[in-house]
């Protein structure tokens, strides 16, 4: 076996996706391979133990206690090579299949339901207690050390077996959904071990039929499927190996687990000091967490928090310096105000209801000097959704014939998605609502369900429409462009969320209405300020996608360290296949 390179290498791939699960797995196909032991000259062959096997059975039908069994079919191909003392062999040639119980009514037996069935290696199942009459009809019957295989998707292929132990009154029914043997001579835990292997569950899953979601796995199949039968002295040597084996894999879970929230405290911990700084400490805690977080980021939802925190920073003034010499957001807000009634006389735009004012009492967090707090209609000059009773009888046309149609599923964070799919509708509906029209450079935001806060900008050359789509809102800018950079960054950060999903949020799911958009609160700084904000935060962003892209590269090497240390492993050595061979 070439495994000790595999733990000579264990510390640079214990972080890799699924690693200790992989090596889980690897543990059950040597184990089934005979890989995982060494053969003893000593052993009993597993010839003799069928030979057995086959009086036992005759001496079971003489004496009326099991059928005649069916005649057992041979083997077509053999799926890999195994040691000479090892024979192939069948779940029906060294079992009985479906056995049944004979008992009392009254004895008290136990009842196995499906969610009782452990899929990992090594949980033993639970049980409940019923008289026997209640569950011996209608169920499948098993008794103590029978063994059991979830027949059904996707409970066989996440590994649900078990040899049954601890029944009450040695006997038990359960789950209609299983396939049982009851073997003889053969270790328990080597039949489970072998129904867990990767071997069996990935050559089961094309051989499943039925439909989508009631797929099974044949009969047939758990019958008659090639079972490497090693020396019965050597199953018992593999089950201890395994046991062992399962062991160490249950402390590298554990050491692993205690680094991951080891990492996870000092993440938490450096970006809570920053969406919570303190005056006093606050540089000195951001260049803390700048430095350090690079190497404690390990996982894409990291990246994720930081992200948000450097938006959180940025939005509340915290992520450059003001500078004193900048106009104030006042003076910004006058010459959108002098514009928007300049739009309103010329009928461009039309006259809204007043809006609540944002006084120090209501101000969702305090700003530097020289911000404002504005309500987002304050700064646009259009906000809009579609009306979807219009849109009744649409139907979809081809690209030529119609006009884009932009969903909530379009929209994602700071950019449009799902844009190899897009829907066309006809032309017609143009007219409809022309409000709803989109221009490039229109704000995109969803409003309702789970998607919730997602804003991008329409930067598309198509004439779109969002006249169904009543999640999105269409939002026009008033000042030709210049806060657009900003108000996205501000839009996708965990204020504005944290105001959609406030006392906002009506009905069961998250929802804002027109009227709470128009309100919406924004913390504006100064024009030259949003400048120097969204260049550190495109400077900041674009270290997080060099650190998300590391963490790719990461996961991918070490992933395709695995997978060659694995098959390095699983591969048969000269010597294994010359005595093979022989």
């Amino acid at each position: 076996m070439n495994a000790d390179r595999l733990l000579a290498h264990y510390e640079r791939i214990a972080d890799a996706p699924d690693a200790v699960a992989r090596l889980r797995r690897f543990i059950l196909d040597l184990a089934v391979r005979g890989k995982l032991v060494l053969q003893d000259p000593s052993d009993e062959p597993a010839v003799e133990l069928l030979k057995q096997i086959a009086k036992e059975k005759a001496r079971l039908v003489k004496a009326g206690e099991i059928k005649s069994p069916r005649p057992i079919p041979a083997l077509s191909e053999i799926p890999f090579l195994i040691p000479p003392s090892w024979r192939w062999s069948q779940l029906a040639e060294i079992g009985i299949l479906s056995p049944r119980n004979e008992a009392p009514d009254a004895l008290q037996a136990s009842f196995v339901s499906m969610p009782m069935i452990a899929a990992e290696y090594g949980v033993a199942n639970e049980h409940e207690v019923r008289p026997w009459g209640e569950i011996k009809k209608g169920y499948t019957h098993f008794a103590e050390g029978d063994i059991g295989l979830a027949k059904i998707t996707p409970c066989f292929e996440n590994g649900k077996s078990a040899v049954f132990r601890h029944l009450t009154g040695g006997i038990g029914s359960g789950t209609t959904e299983l396939h049982i043997v009851r073997p003889l001579f053969v270790d328990q835990d080597y039949i489970l071990l072998f129904l867990k292997s990767p071997h069996f569950i990935e050559s089961g899953i094309p051989r499943m039929t039925g439909t989508a979601g009631q797929k099974r796995v044949p009969s047939g199949y758990f019958a008659h499927s090639p079972f490497p039968l090693p020396p019965l002295a050597e199953q018992h040597r593999i089950v201890a190996k395994v046991d062992e084996l399962m062991g160490l894999c249950d402390q590298l879970e554990a050491a692993r687990s205690v680094r991951e929230r080891a990492r996870d405290r000092l993440v938490s911990a450096s970006l809570f000091r920053l969406n919570a700084p303190s005056p006093e400490t606050f540089q000195a805690d951001a260049r803390f967490a700048l430095d350090a977080l690079p190497a404690l980021i390990a996982r894409p939802d990291h990246i994720k928090a930081l992200r948000q925190t450097i938006l959180n920073l940025a939005v509340r003034g915290k992520l450059v310096p003001q500078d004193a010499k900048d106009e104030p957001a006042d003076e910004l807000l006058r010459r959108i105000a002098k514009e928007k009634a300049r739009l309103l006389n010329l009928g461009e735009i039309k006259k809204e209801k007043p809006l609540n004012p944002i006084t120090v009492e209501n101000q969702p967090f305090d700003l530097p000097r020289g911000w404002s707090w504005v309500r987002l209609d304050s700064l646009s000059r259009l906000i809009t959704k579609g009306s979807s009773p219009k849109w009744q009888g649409v139907n979809y046309v081809n690209a030529d014939d119609g006009i884009l149609f932009i969903t909530s599923e379009n929209v994602g964070n700071y950019k449009l998605r799902k844009l190899n799919d897009l829907k066309f509708v006809e032309r017609r509906f143009r007219d409809i609502e022309p409000r709803s029209m989109l221009k490039q450079g229109d704000f995109l935001m969803n409003l309702v369900g789970a998607s919730i806060g997602r804003t991008a900008i329409y930067d598309l050359d198509l004439e779109a429409n969002i006249n169904q789509a009543v999640a999105l809102i269409r939002l026009v800018e008033i000042s030709r462009g210049l806060l657009v950079p900003y108000l996205l960054h501000y839009f996708n950060s965990p204020a504005a969320i944290d105001f959609m999903l406030g006392s906002r949020v009506i009905t069961a799911q998250p929802n804002m209405s027109l009227t709470d958009a128009r309100e919406f609160p924004v913390p504006l700084p100064p024009l030259t300020e949003q400048r120097r904000i969204v260049a550190k935060l495109d400077e900041l962003m674009a270290l997080c996608d060099r650190l998300e892209a590391s963490l790719v590269a990461t996961a991918a090497t070490r992933r395709c360290l695995l997978e060659a240390l694995l098959a390095a492993a699983l591969a048969p050595t000269e010597d294994r296949e010359l005595q093979a061979a022989e």
